[in-house]
């Protein structure tokens, strides 16, 4: 390929609307550019990356027993009400009605509609299947961001195990593990596969494979001693126990006036320590509200209490709900001889006595709660948020630290939900009808993309990993017009290009130090710098752009020498 036929427009400056180093550096170096909030035209050198990107996932995919398929991106609404997502995907489900007045939606993942297909399969000897698709997915995210990370359009690899029991899903589980391991290590990410919640997806399980990065909008807990690691979703964590007084008999209220928060209460006379605090919080699932109860210096999981209610997601309550409810407002509230309403309890607060809480009145408080004695607790879970530097559950001698992650990759074990709603079934070896056990797995290929920049970068541009990178070889030609350097970059081009790498020839009539900064800024791993002072004494230039190693090396010896290279 040669520059000066190429469409690459870099820019000089930083988009100013950029916040991810990915997003600036992608925009900057000529890959992408907005077409509209959430949506991006892919540029040819980006569309080269992605095209990697896809071939590295279909060929540890089809290495596992993958076949592909091509599914619509347009879905009828019928097919996601039978599995119930119809309602519970909320305003993330583009929808859309049609001339004839039917109610269809631009598909945000495919679980329904493979398993219309899978309703096909008839006996347990047609199983287990691997299926898989790469294709187009929307999602009406309320606020994208950073580029590629964060988009309402986007392109997916997934794929769906069928089963005809739990033991199948469980290696074809175990499967795509492995194979996922492998793609990130062929897309040179360090990707650290997690404990996570299924959310709407549903399932007995989930694993994420998260890239450690500042751009991430995900928390992960994770235990340098044993290795544990989950999304704070799922996390958790030793807490140390708290010694109580048993305290009165009953329940003391006492005056707080103009007291609303659990910092104010530790401070005001006759209060309370905030983790002898119970904090009450009013919750919306489903249209019906519960509490949910947590210690007072500790921070509620959202995700934690919507997966303990099975329901897709959880919103806090309004103000006027939370009085209508309990009859005070927030900074008052409390579980005291609260009745027929759902109470879910961080089991931190278990056993403890001698608590102080709201007493569901304005400017008041009880002190001296017994949690089993005062509180109908409903169900008792693990809500609370872990924080960095709280002891391992898993070993017991380490910490944990909480850093922020890029998902780049999420494996589900469905089970029968999809099948059953769909009709998906196979007689069994009794002639028994069971529902196809299924297992989803997905990565998202652009976000991929980006999160190779966000890791592989430094202050001058992108370095992209060999395996990826749109070109792997950039020659530029330091004059344009010096017949001889030309005649020696084609040479040296087609030979590389013999032993099968993409290489760029810049041969634009540009100053060298704008050609110099293109290459850097574009991330090509080696670049050969090939001038006419070189050339008289025989020799080329050829730099790493990793390490910044340069050397001279022989014209003749060029094409084995980076050859060798980049196959090591």
């Amino acid at each position: 390929m040669r520059w000066s036929q190429a469409f690459i427009p870099t820019l000089r400056d930083d988009p100013s609307d950029a916040e991810a180093v990915s997003h600036r550096l992608l925009v900057r170096a000529g890959f992408i550019r907005q077409l509209m909030a959430g949506s991006y035209s892919i540029l040819p050198a980006a569309f080269r990356v992605r095209a990697k990107i896809e071939k590295i996932i279909s060929e540890e995919i089809d290495a596992i027993g993958g076949q592909q398929f091509l599914l619509g991106a347009l879905h009828p609404s019928d097919v996601w009400r039978q599995s119930g997502r119809w309602d519970v995907m909320g305003d993330e489900m583009f929808r859309i009605v049609d001339r004839k007045g039917a109610d269809v939606a631009l598909g945000m993942t495919h679980e329904e509609i493979f398993a219309t297909v899978a309703s096909e399969l008839s006996s347990y000897k047609q199983l287990p299947q691997l299926w898989y698709q790469i294709q187009t997915k929307f999602r009406d995210e309320p606020r994208p961001k950073s580029g590629l990370l964060r988009v309402r359009e986007f392109t997916m690899k997934d794929s769906y195990s069928l089963d005809i029991d739990q033991d199948g899903l469980d290696k074809q589980f175990e499967a795509h593990y492995g194979a996922y391991l492998r793609i990130f290590a062929r897309l040179d990410l360090d990707a650290i596969p997690v404990e996570a919640s299924s959310g709407a997806m549903g399932g007995s399980g989930s694993v994420e494979f998260m890239v450690r990065s500042d751009a991430g909008e995900d928390l992960v807990a994770h235990c340098a001693t044993c290795g544990y690691a989950a999304n704070v979703e799922r996390a958790e964590s030793v807490v140390p126990a708290v010694i109580d007084e048993v305290g009165p008999d009953t329940p003391e209220m006492f005056d707080t006036p103009g007291v609303r928060t659990i910092a104010a209460l530790e401070t005001f006379p006759g209060g309370a320590a905030a983790d002898r605090q119970i904090k009450t919080l009013v919750y919306i699932a489903d249209d019906t509200p519960v509490l949910a109860l947590v210690r007072g210096d500790h921070a509620l999981q959202e995700q934690k209490l919507a997966d303990a209610l099975g329901v897709g997601e959880v919103r806090p309550a309004q103000a006027e709900e939370i009085r209508e409810l309990l009859g005070a407002d927030a900074g008052s509230l409390g579980a005291v001889g609260v009745s027929d309403v759902t109470v879910v309890a961080d089991r931190a607060l278990q056993g403890r006595t001698n608590m102080t809480t709201g007493a569901n009145s304005d400017d008041k408080h009880y002190r001296g709660v017994s949690i089993k004695r005062d509180i109908s607790v409903t169900q008792w879970v693990s809500l609370r948020e872990v924080t960095a530097g709280e002891r391992c559950t898993n070993c017991s001698d380490g910490t944990l630290d909480v850093f922020r992650a890029i998902e780049c990759g999420h494996i589900f074990k469905l089970g029968t939900k999809y099948a059953e709603a769909l009709g998906a079934t196979v007689l069994d070896e009794n002639g028994k009808s069971r529902p196809i056990v299924m297992g989803s797995y997905g990565i998202g290929l652009e976000r991929n993309l980006a999160a190779i920049v966000e890791v592989h970068h430094d202050d001058k541009g992108i370095v992209w990993p060999v395996s990826v990178a749109p070109w792997q070889v950039a020659i530029t030609v330091v004059q344009a017009k010096d017949e001889p350097s030309q005649t020696a970059a084609s040479t040296i081009a087609g030979g590389l290009e013999a032993k099968g790498w993409d290489v760029m020839v810049d041969d634009r009539n540009e100053r060298p130090g704008v050609k110099f900064a293109d290459a850097e800024l574009i991330g090509f791993p080696y670049r050969i710098t090939v001038g006419s002072r070189g050339l008289d004494a025989g020799t080329v230039e050829v730099v790493d752009r990793r390490s910044g190693t340069r050397s001279d090396v022989a014209l003749g010896d060029v094409v084995d020498h980076v050859h060798g290279l980049l196959s090591g």
